[in-house]
């Protein structure tokens, strides 16, 4: 009964309305939910090549977070570990500076329903500025910066990260301490959650 509630919730999220009007591409949501998923991953809202081909992550972004997590394609895609939600679910257009934040009916809308039925997230994985803002509230720093550097503080519930955009390589020379110091707790948290499963 519960798997067919999940389901009906899940067909209802893919063909979400709701902010069709503000979407210069129209509505796709892509995301990737399961029961027994372990390990979430809240990004931002997909680009245009994940919006082109229906699948979370499937771009340099994708490929630079799962080496962070020191996992290959197929575990990263199989919905059993990593359950993949992010804060706008459809593709935003294009601002000045890249691309326009997520949209802001999403999460609201759909995070808290989709949880409920996921019971198994062991560690949430919180990828920017909006993830974090929505997750941490008043416990996240002051910048984006200082929340991810005091990573350890949200453990062992959540993680935050920068996000894995290639636009991102003038911040990880300024910020060493991301490769050397943050990236093998996180890999060593990813593989013990997994090991678990």
């Amino acid at each position: 009964m519960m798997l067919r509630q999940f389901e009906n919730l899940v067909q209802e999220v893919k063909s979400c309305r709701i902010c069709a009007d503000y979407l210069p591409l129209g509505p796709k949501p892509v995301f990737s939910a399961d029961e027994k998923s372990r390990i979430l991953i809240v990004g931002q809202a997909p680009g245009t090549k994940v919006h082109e081909t229906g699948i979370p992550w499937n771009d340099q972004s994708g490929k630079e977070l799962r080496r962070w997590l020191g996992v290959d394609t197929e575990t990263f895609y199989n919905t059993e570990f990593f359950g993949i939600i992010p804060m706008g679910f459809c593709y935003p257009g294009r601002g000045t500076g890249g691309d326009l934040p997520p949209r802001p009916e999403c999460a609201p809308k759909w995070h808290d329903a989709l949880l409920e039925h996921m019971p198994q997230i062991e560690l949430t994985l919180l990828i920017g500025q909006y993830a974090q803002g929505y997750y941490l509230g008043q416990k996240r720093r002051k910048t984006l910066t200082e929340t991810v550097m005091n990573f350890e503080e949200y453990l062992p519930k959540y993680f935050p990260l920068v996000h894995p955009s290639p636009r991102n390589k003038a911040w990880h020379k300024r910020n060493p301490w991301f490769e050397e110091r943050l990236l093998p707790v996180l890999r060593a948290k990813v593989r013990e959650v997994l090991e678990e499963s």
